[in-house]
C-alpha cells in the first residue's frame, strides 16, 4: 500500500500519517520525492482500511502496490533515487545525473599495497575506493582477507587520501566492524539471499551496495533490496556483476540488459562490475564503456599496481594507466547521455 501525500503537506502531517499506520500494527516508510512525499506501508497481510488514512489532513490518495517488492518499486517513487556517500573529498553521488567510479583492489593485502593503489584511484579522479578486508572464497585454502587489520588499513587510506571506503561484510558479526570503518557496506553475490545479513544491513546507518547473486532472477534481486529497505535503510545501490551461464570465455556473463530492466521497475541506482562480470583484464574497459552507454549509474572495477602478485583475482584487475583511460572514456560517454562522472 502507498499513501500519496499532497505536495504541500507539512512534516507534522506526514508524521501523523506514519503514527496512524504504526497504530494499525503496520510499518510506515516515508520516502521523500522531488515534488511529494510517499509513505510506503509494509507488514499488512490483508486489506488496509483506506478510509482511515484517506481522511487524514495532507493525504491525496491511497494506492495498492501490485509488485511483490514495495519500497524498491517505481510505484512508490517515480523519480530515480540519488545516494550520497560522504567522503573527505566531498560527496560521492550515485544516481540521477551522476555516475560514479568505485575502484580498488579485490583484497587489502598490506598498507603499502593499499596506499599505492589509493594514490592511483585519487589521481584518476575517483572519490570511492573498494577493498575487501573479508573475502568469501570458493576454496577454503584461498586468501580470505586480513580481517580487522585490513579494516584498519582502509581507515588509514581514508585519512591519508580522503577517499570514501566501500568494503564487504560477510556475516552479521563482520558487518558491525565494516559499518564502523567503511562509508558504504557491500553485500556480495554469495550473500544476496542471506536474509539475516540483509536485515542487519537494513538497520545500518551507512549506504549499502547490494550485488546480484550468481543465478538470481531480476525479481529475486529486487526482493533482496526490499529486505534492506524494509528495515529502514533507503540508501541502497544495486550492482550487476555477471551471472553463471554456459559461456567459458569469461568468468561470468555480464548481463547488461538487466540495467534498463531494473530502471524500468525500480528507482534504485545500479552499478556494473565488469571485473567480476568478465574475469579478464582485457575485457574490463570495453564492458565499462558499454555499461555507461546502456545507462548504468557507475562502475565498480578492480585495479592493482602489480596484478601478477595479487593475492586475489589478479587476472581481472586493470592497471593504473588503464584506470585513467577508463575514467576518460566513461566521462565522455556519460556526457553524451547528459550525465557526469563523479
Amino acid at each position: 500500500m502507498l499513501v500519496v501525500m499532497d505536495a504541500h503537506a507539512t512534516e507534522e502531517q506526514v508524521r501523523a500519517v506514519c503514527a496512524r499506520v504504526e497504530q494499525l500494527g503496520l510499518k510506515a516508510h516515508a520516502i521523500p520525492g522531488s515534488s511529494r512525499t510517499a509513505i510506503g506501508i509494509t507488514g499488512n497481510r490483508g486489506a488496509v482500511d483506506l478510509g482511515t488514512l484517506e481522511s487524514m489532513p495532507g493525504v491525496v490518495e491511497c494506492i495498492p502496490v501490485s509488485k511483490p517488492y514495495k519500497l524498491v518499486s517505481r510505484e512508490v517513487k517515480e523519480e530515480p533515487t540519488v545516494v550520497r556517500i560522504r567522503t573527505p573529498l566531498g560527496d560521492a553521488v550515485i544516481g540521477g545525473k551522476c555516475a560514479a567510479l568505485v575502484a580498488g583492489p579485490c583484497a587489502i593485502e598490506s598498507r603499502e599495497q593499499a596506499f599505492a593503489i589509493a594514490r592511483h584511484v585519487r589521481d584518476a579522479g575517483g572519490k570511492l575506493m573498494r577493498g575487501g578486508a573479508y573475502k568469501p572464497r570458493t576454496s577454503p585454502y584461498s586468501f580470505q582477507g586480513l580481517g580487522q587489520p585490513g579494516l584498519e588499513v582502509l581507515r588509514a587510506v581514508r585519512e591519508e587520501f580522503g577517499l570514501g571506503i566501500v568494503s564487504e561484510a560477510v556475516d552479521t558479526e563482520t558487518l558491525d566492524l565494516v559499518e564502523e570503518c567503511a562509508d558504504m557496506i557491500q553485500i556480495g553475490a554469495r550473500n544476496m539471499q542471506n536474509f539475516s545479513l540483509l536485515k542487519r544491513a537494513g538497520r545500518a546507518k551507512k549506504p549499502v551496495l547490494l550485488k546480484r547473486g550468481m543465478a538470481a532472477t531480476l525479481d529475486e534481486f529486487l526482493m533482496a533490496a526490499e529486505y534492506v529497505m524494509a528495515e529502514g535503510n533507503y540508501n541502497v545501490v544495486l550492482c550487476e556483476r555477471g551471472v553463471r551461464t554456459f559461456s567459458d570465455f569469461t568468468r561470468n556473463t555480464l548481463d547488461l540488459a538487466v540495467i534498463p530492466a531494473v530502471q524500468a521497475r525500480s528507482h534504485l541506482p545500479i552499478l556494473v562490475d565488469p571485473s567480476h562480470g568478465t574475469g579478464r583484464r582485457n575485457k574490463v574497459l570495453p564492458l565499462s564503456r558499454a555499461a555507461i552507454a546502456v545507462g548504468a549509474d557507475g562502475l565498480l572495477v578492480e585495479v592493482h599496481h602489480d596484478p601478477a602478485t595479487a593475492l586475489s583475482d589478479g587476472t581481472q584487475a586493470i592497471l593504473p594507466e588503464e584506470l585513467r583511460q577508463l575514467w576518460t572514456e566513461a566521462r565522455l560517454i556519460a556526457e553524451v547521455l547528459g550525465r557526469s562522472m563523479n
